[in-house]
């Protein structure tokens, strides 16, 4: 019979799913310093983590009651990284909720995934290969360096100073009044990364990190 594995701290996370995203997900928590406990069905995937992961277990997570076993109601945080098979993610989900689980995560492959996973009981549902494909096409169709963007429609991008702000104070440029972005820092090559005020002025070759919404700061990245 399956035991509790550890006794968990209000900022521990159950990582359920060890495969490219399960596990990118508990080995930065890891690293973060956060108490992870990992599971998987798979006995190879569980050898590879247990020497990374200080608490890793082998088990099949479509059964509530195995999970109660391991004290996984126990957890505030859950994340279910499962996401080949469909009908595994659904049922790990459900049953993390009917277990009373108070904050679930779980990835989703499709739209119709996610919203199968929503009504099951996930409080937050992401799409990494989705969001993964919509970052490569910024990077790749425009000036940006870096680009994020967040559920409400905001984003933060990393982009090259456009002509018309070299070398004058961001206060003159008004790049906020005419393109509804805010300049939030200026990287310089071999310098450090300094936050923005109506002062700056950034140089030729100097990163400007810009926040707004999505379609601003789109057309601000496409500036010459």
């Amino acid at each position: 019979m399956l035991g509790k594995v550890f006794i968990p701290r209000g900022d521990s996370v159950v990582v359920i799913g060890l495969g490219r995203f399960g596990g990118a997900v508990a080995e930065s928590l890891a690293r973060l310093g956060h108490d992870v406990l990992g599971i998987d069905e798979n006995a190879a995937l569980v050898q590879t983590w247990s020497d990374q992961l200080a608490h890793v277990v082998q088990a099949d997570t479509s059964n509530a009651e195995v999970l109660r076993q391991l004290g996984v109601q126990d957890f505030q945080h859950a994340v279910v990284g499962i996401g080949t098979d469909i009908e595994a993610s659904v049922l790990t989900t459900l049953a993390l909720s009917e277990l009373g689980v108070p904050d679930i995560w779980a990835k989703a492959s499709t739209r119709n995934h996610g919203r199968i996973l929503e009504r099951t009981g996930a409080h937050h549902v992401v799409f990494p290969e989705s969001a993964m494909g919509e970052r490569v096409a910024h990077l790749v169709t425009g000036k940006m360096i870096d680009f994020m963007e967040f559920e409400d429609g905001f984003a933060i991008v990393k982009t090259c100073t456009p002509k018309e702000a070299v070398g004058r104070p961001l206060a003159e440029s008004r790049l906020r009044s005419r393109y509804g972005v805010t300049v939030v820092g200026v990287k310089r090559p071999r310098a450090d990364f300094t936050y923005a005020v109506p002062e700056t002025v950034p140089e030729q070759g100097d990163l400007l990190i810009v926040s707004g919404p999505v379609r601003e700061v789109e057309r601000f990245a496409a500036l010459p």
